[in-house]
């Protein structure tokens, strides 16, 4: 009976937010931040800022696109 009741309700369709460059940045990051620490500290720093820039990116990003709710300034 499970069964036949599961198979009449059809999922909705999610909406995905837009492609971004963000997590690759994101990725890159990480790789210097670990290759820095196997060469330099300086390229350990790039690493880390870019992995911070492009995380603030991303979140900007996609808390511009939730969608606005009035009530409690949220």
């Amino acid at each position: 009976m499970a069964n036949e009741v599961s198979k009449d309700i059809k999922a909705q369709p999610e909406k995905l937010p837009k492609p971004t460059y963000w997590p690759f940045f994101l990725a890159l990051g990480v790789v210097f931040m670990f290759w820095g620490i196997l060469t330099s500290w300086i390229i350990s720093g790039i690493g880390l800022i870019l992995f911070s820039v492009a995380l603030t990116g991303w979140i900007k990003e996609l808390y511009k696109e939730l969608p606005k709710q009035n009530d409690h300034g949220l």
